[in-house]
């Protein structure tokens, strides 16, 4: 099994923290179906936004699976230990420090995936925070800034040395953004260059392409993202694919019909009815891709405005056929 300091998971499976998508309805989810560990989405250090709608949502735990994992942003490493402290306070178990955003809003203040370039700010910062807090931290990055410059290695080597408990890496560079293929060469590299767990992230959505990340890169686990959005028992099939060589059989309509009417119950529980509602259209969208119809469909469910007429839409949705209409 795989150990992150003191907590041993139940498998080598995680779900990403992704800014907008792993908030607690959908980590709650993903956790029921088998991730053997979800990250929360990005709270920044800033202290001046702690206490802001978007803070606050990210910073919620309750009903959540242990050990909980929260991810923190930004570029000083005073902020970045203030806020480790901060969370660990108010629940975390495990502190996640992001150097992986490609994101330019993060990226123009020298956060995220940015901070690669600065071997040097990199090691303040993950020395900084290590010392600041008795739980485990974690960190995930990209493979470097640019192709020209893949210091993954070199960055994880700075890591284990300050303290850092597990790596998460994204088989991209920052300049790659999410373009291309994912490349696992360097994260087979990182793997042979430190002691510590290694996730393998990137372009991972199947079990059967875990499995051959796992086999390429010798990585302890694989970190699941955007593959997950809509299909939250994805990483639950994962694992038990990893661990017995047999994949489970997705959950069929009906049942995708009853975890998708679930997770909606539960966004408009968390956000509240206004953001509830219009959160819910993006996780609803993910859902429909399947459908041959899913444009249709997806028009027809952005055009609903309360709760219940989602709701109704779902629970009708899995009546139609996908060739034939469904009224609004």
């Amino acid at each position: 099994m795989l150990q992150i300091g003191p907590y041993t998971l139940p498998n080598r499976v995680a779900l990403a923290p992704m800014a907008g998508v792993s908030d607690l309805p959908f980590r709650r989810l993903c956790a029921e179906f088998g991730a053997g560990l979800v990250v929360s989405e990005m709270i920044s250090c800033n202290p001046r936004l702690r206490h802001s709608p978007k803070t606050q949502w990210r910073s919620q735990h309750d009903e959540e699976i242990a050990p909980r994992s929260v991810q923190i942003a930004g570029n000083d490493p005073q902020e970045m230990a203030a806020a480790a402290q901060y969370n660990v306070a108010h629940g975390a178990q495990i502190i996640d420090i992001n150097m992986g955003c490609p994101a330019k809003k993060v990226c123009r203040k020298a956060a995220g995936s940015a901070l690669l370039a600065d071997e040097a700010l990199v090691r303040a910062i993950l020395e900084s925070v290590v010392a600041a807090v008795e739980v485990p931290v974690t960190l995930k990055i990209r493979t470097g800034s640019s192709p020209a410059d893949r210091n993954g290695p070199t960055i994880a080597r700075i890591a284990e040395d300050a303290g850092i408990a597990a790596l998460a890496v994204h088989g991209r560079t920052r300049a790659c953004a999410f373009n291309g293929e994912a490349e696992y060469d360097t994260i087979a590299r990182i793997v042979e260059a430190t002691d510590i767990p290694v996730f393998a992230n990137g372009d991972i959505n199947s079990p059967q392409k875990a499995s051959a990340v796992i086999a390429h890169t010798g990585a302890a686990g694989v970190m699941i993202g955007r593959a997950a959005q809509g299909r939250p028992w994805l990483c639950g099939q994962i694992a038990t694919h990893l661990a017995t060589g047999i994949t489970p059989a997705a959950p069929g309509p009906a049942q995708q019909s009853q975890i998708l009417q679930r997770h909606v119950k539960h966004l408009h529980a968390f956000y509240g009815d206004f953001m509830g509602v219009r959160i819910a259209r993006k996780h609803v969208s993910w859902y429909l891709n399947a459908r041959p119809d899913a444009l249709r469909q997806r028009k027809l469910f952005n055009q609903l405005a309360h709760p219940q007429e989602q709701l109704h839409f779902i629970v009708r949705l899995s009546e139609v056929e996908p060739d034939k209409e469904l009224a609004a």
